[in-house]
């Protein structure tokens, strides 16, 4: 079992971990160490077990907080996973339904013997054009 030297509050401590565990110990150290400085600048020095106690509970204080924000984000996912199951499973909206004005076929007949006269007097100016 490996021994780890870390700083906490200016002081050292030898603390025995798992192996492979050295890491998350410094990272746990330093982010001890952290709060007892934010408690040596606010207070000044004091004696060590106070200083330990103070600095875990701010810890403490702040992994109760960032736990309490996980179970509000947790509750508003499963609120839109729960939105996201009713949306799926609704049924289809029905197709929206457009209509189209039918041109009647007389219109559509006496437009094509429109275009039929105007190509008819278009050909014959032609013809007179050449001559």
């Amino acid at each position: 079992m490996p021994e780890v030297t870390i700083r906490i509050g200016g002081r050292s401590f030898n603390v025995a971990c798992q192996d492979g565990e050295e890491s998350f110990l410094h990272s746990a150290a330093g982010m001890l160490d952290e709060e007892a400085q934010v408690l040596t600048d606010q207070v000044g020095r004091m004696p060590e077990a106070r200083m330990l106690l103070m600095a875990g509970l701010m810890l403490a204080d702040k992994t109760a907080a960032s736990e309490e924000r996980v179970r509000e984000l947790e509750t508003a996912l499963a609120e839109r996973q729960a939105e996201l199951e009713h949306l799926r499973d609704a049924p289809k909206p029905a197709p929206e339904r457009i209509e189209v004005p039918v041109v009647p076929q007389a219109v559509t007949d006496t437009l094509a013997e429109l275009a039929a006269r105007a190509e008819a007097l278009a050909g014959e100016i032609e013809d007179k054009a050449r001559k």
